[in-house]
């Protein structure tokens, strides 16, 4: 059953007309539909149906008019509860709300459908009998004329100017100061090619304005008619709020953790080339569109003309007239803030170069920029950073993209694009384009570096144009620096690397040709390039100057080398000095591992060989054995192209080192006997011994005490200097101790101790310091066993040595067992346990489990 009151009063059932016909039976019916599912007492009933006799009737007369009244519509319709009355009906079921719903949800046509005159038109035709009667007439009249003015205002945007002139004829004549109306009128008749008229109609409306009020329009109007009196030509085209948006991708993938980022206050969406920031701002911008009723302005700075050209075209697009535009940019700036206050709009401004591109462009509206440069002079603005797409994400695009399966040859493909969208998007654009293609014929074609980027487009998208638009406008030393870094292979580089190509690694990121990667643990900056990117530099004319890095690199790396393996006797290097070495090459690891590749690659056999061997004592001391072993096979390539002997055995040695870490005794003795056999051959005596005190370590864990003893005492005598004697006597110890010959073994070992702490090499003290611990124990002596160990540990931690450290701790451990302190035993071993598993060193976790689980 629906109640409507717009209009005369009527009650239908379907097709049912159930209207009350007798006078008080209406009355009381309106009264109900005004106050509906709002409990009314027979009292107030009584006041409200005899308003101007102040209620002077009877309560059984009421009652029996309800009664009638309840017949008719229902009981379930009128219900009563405790001696009150409701009307008990949804918002569906009366027109006045259904009415309401439709305006605010912009169904006017099907709200206007519902209007059949003024509420309650037959009883209250003045609208003086009730107060609630002139309350409703005032808010439907405004919804009504609201509900008219929009729904015109549709037509005009869907260019029905002509069916709509009669109708706002007769909406200006009756509500001659409506100046919405006014408007529209006035632009339908303009579109109805009667610009006269239209004009003629703003004259009149002043000139009523001015007589009655001393006013002028409003200043939207007043801007229409002189956009009208310039026959602004824009005019004629009505597409609503201006949405300049480019057509989103249509494979957008991933950046979920990116999107609500985009649109706020002013934000900077910055990346490397081809990261797809564009294509990120734009997808954001269409899935905030709603919110921004006055529209949405974009430009490509890339392709305009300047800051000027795009406020003029921003003004054109906001209504102004062509004619009312300034010359100056000051003003234009002015201009458009003033037209864009207390609008709804959103600004993108894509691929600005520097911020003088965009500071005239800012509004107080939301404005969201693209930049290969995060812009760091525009204070207040927040940044989002756009990185590569992770491996799910890009083998997602390329599926999409291509409209293939995602199997192992699209990973692959992925792999090679390196995550970059750009490189995706073409790949995906090439399958699609080639059905015929399968995903490793594509491989195959990127597999070759050299071919790689020619290989990387589709029609007229490009990978090498990103790439290009940022060279193009780089300066000369910025192009250097380009290509001195294209050069080489490492994952990422510090600043120091850049400096010696020309020291322009910012200019670089700024142009999205490099990104700021971390800040390292020796407190640097670090960049990093992609591989397109650096592919795209090794096709830039010129040769990079990798002999200058390989020298500086040597320089830096003896410096800190240096710090740790002192053989100087007054070499004192502070706590503080070996941290930060460790810290330095800690962070140029990968760095200093690639770099002796490149080398070799480049042919640079001197640099090569000699940055392998000065990295192995670092690479050893923290079990860095794969990149020791890469290290090493690169150094002795180098070493036999030069023919260069001792560099050879030098070498060698060194992997004889590397295969005694890896507990390789076989291995070691071979690399050992060959490094033996140049420095003999080329009268080298130094060099053989320290071969000599290497081969007695072999014989050791061989078990073939006798010979390790001789081959080391051999080295004794032969010694020329503190170091040698202190590296001999610290096997030697160790061949003592595992032939039972306790206090002759810490006699050696103490001995090697005070030798290594004259000579500052705190890293090799601490290891006689265990040796002497590990005896001390064995002798039962577990005071002066607890005292090395104690000290050991304390140069490890003063050092930030955390393997030392956890043999250290080990030691602790097994002095704590022996003194019946297992719970202490116990954590110490796990401790020392969790450093060897994060440093992959099995021998040191095997310790550490024995001393755990004794029965394994």
């Amino acid at each position: 059953m629906e109640f409507n009151i717009m209009g005369p009063l009527e009650v239908r059932a379907g097709d049912e007309d159930r209207t009350p016909t007798a006078p008080k039976h209406r009355d009381l019916l309106a009264m109900f539909v005004l106050n509906a599912r709002r409990p009314l007492t027979v009292g107030r009933l009584r006041d409200l149906l005899w308003p101007v006799e102040g209620g002077d009737r009877s309560d059984s007369l009421v009652r029996g008019y309800i009664g009638e009244l309840r017949r008719l519509v229902g009981k379930e319709v009128i219900t009563t509860v405790s001696g009150s009355y409701t009307l008990a009906v949804s918002d569906e079921r009366l027109d006045v709300c259904r009415f309401r719903t439709m305006v605010e949800r912009g169904d006017y046509e099907q709200a206007l459908s519902l209007w059949r005159g003024p509420a309650l038109e037959d009883l209250d035709p003045r609208g003086e009998r009730w107060q609630e009667t002139a309350r409703l007439r005032e808010e439907l009249e405004e919804l009504r004329l609201l509900a008219i003015e929009r729904k015109v205002q549709r037509d005009l945007d869907r260019l029905r100017h002509r069916e709509v002139l009669a109708e706002l004829r007769r909406l200006v004549a009756d509500h001659p100061l409506w100046q919405r109306f006014r408007g529209q009128y006035m632009l339908a008749l303009y579109r109805s090619g009667r610009r006269v008229d239209a004009l003629a109609a703003y004259a009149a409306l002043r000139d009523a304005l001015d007589d009655g009020h001393a006013i002028e329009p409003d200043p939207e109007l007043q801007l229409l008619y002189h956009r009208m009196l310039h026959d602004d030509v824009s005019l004629h085209v009505s597409a609503g709020p201006p949405v300049l948006l480019p057509r989103g991708v249509p494979d957008f993938t991933g950046r979920e953790d990116l999107l609500d980022r985009v649109v706020g206050e002013q934000v900077v969406v910055h990346g490397q080339a081809g990261a797809g920031k564009s294509a990120l701002a734009v997808h954001a911008a269409w899935a905030r569109r709603d919110d921004f009723a006055d529209g949405i302005l974009y430009a490509d700075l890339r392709e305009s003309a300047g800051p000027a050209a795009v406020l003029e075209d921003f003004l054109r697009w906001l209504g102004c007239p062509a004619q009312a535009i300034p010359a100056s940019l000051e003003q234009r700036e002015r201009l458009l803030r003033a037209y864009a206050a207390n609008r709804r709009l959103l600004v993108l401004l894509d691929n600005a170069a520097d911020e003088s591109q965009v500071r005239p462009l800012l509004t107080a509206c939301p404005t969201v920029i693209t930049s290969r440069s995060p812009l760091a002079g525009l204070p207040g603005a927040s940044r989002v950073p756009v990185g590569v797409l992770g491996a799910d994400d890009a083998l997602d695009l390329l599926a999409r993209g291509s409209g293939r399966e995602r199997d192992d040859a699209l990973r692959r493909l992925a792999r090679f694009c390196g995550g970059l969208p750009i490189a995706l998007r073409v790949a995906a654009s090439r399958l699609a384009a080639r059905p015929t293609w399968t995903a490793d014929y594509l491989v195959g074609l990127l597999e070759d570096e050299h071919q790689r980027l020619d290989s990387l487009h589709a029609g007229d998208q490009t990978v090498r144009s990103v790439f290009t638009i940022g060279y193009d406008d780089l300066p000369e030393p910025a192009r250097a620096t380009l290509l001195g870094l294209g050069a080489l292979s490492a994952p990422d580089f510090a600043d120091w690397v850049a400096q010696l190509f020309g020291g322009q690694a910012e200019a670089l990121v700024e142009a999205g040709l490099l990104e700021t990667h971390v800040i390292d643990v020796a407190g640097q900056v670090r960049y990093r390039m992609h591989e397109l990117t650096r592919l795209f530099a090794r096709e830039q004319a010129g040769s990079p100057p990798l002999g200058a890095l390989a020298e500086l690199a040597l320089a830096r790396v003896r410096v800190s080398r240096f710090a740790l393996v002192s053989g100087e006797p007054a070499a004192a290097f502070a706590t503080r000095e070996i941290r930060e070495s460790v810290e330095w090459l800690l962070a140029e690891r990968p760095f200093l591992i690639a770099l002796v590749a490149d080398l070799h690659q480049a042919g640079l056999d001197e640099g090569c060989w000699q940055l392998g061997h000065l990295l192995a004592p670092f690479l050893e001391r923290h079990r860095f054995l794969a990149d020791w072993r890469a290290v090493t096979e690169a150094a002795l390539a180098s070493a036999r192209r030069l023919g260069d002997q001792r560099a050879e055995g030098l070498i060698l040695r060194d992997q004889g080192d590397l295969h005694l870490a890896e507990r390789d005794w076989d291995r070691a003795h071979d690399r050992l006997r060959l490094a033996l056999g140049l420095f003999l051959r080329g009268g080298a005596a130094g060099d053989a011994d320290h071969v000599r005190r290497r081969l007695g370590r072999v014989h050791l864990e061989l078990g073939r005490l006798p010979e390790a003893e001789r081959a080391l005492r051999k080295c004794l005598d032969s010694a020329r200097n503190p170091r040698e004697t202190a590296d001999a006597l610290l096997v030697l110890g160790a061949v003592l101790h595992r032939a039972g010959r306790l206090e002759e073994s810490a006699a050696c070992l103490t001995t090697a101790a005070a030798h290594l702490s004259d000579l500052g090499d705190r890293h090799r003290r601490a290891d006689a310091l265990l040796d002497l611990s590990s005896v001390r124990l064995a002798q039962s002596l577990l005071p002066e066993c607890r005292t090395a160990a104690e000290q050991a540990r304390g140069i490890a931690v003063r050092l930030g040595d955390r393997l030392l450290d956890a043999r250290a701790l080990l030691a602790l451990a097994g002095v704590n067992r022996a003194e019946g302190d297992e719970p202490q035993a116990l954590d110490l071993a796990a401790r020392a346990m969790r450093v060897f598993e994060e440093a992959a060193d099995e021998a040191g976790a095997a310790e550490a489990r024995a001393v755990l689980d004794p029965a394994r």
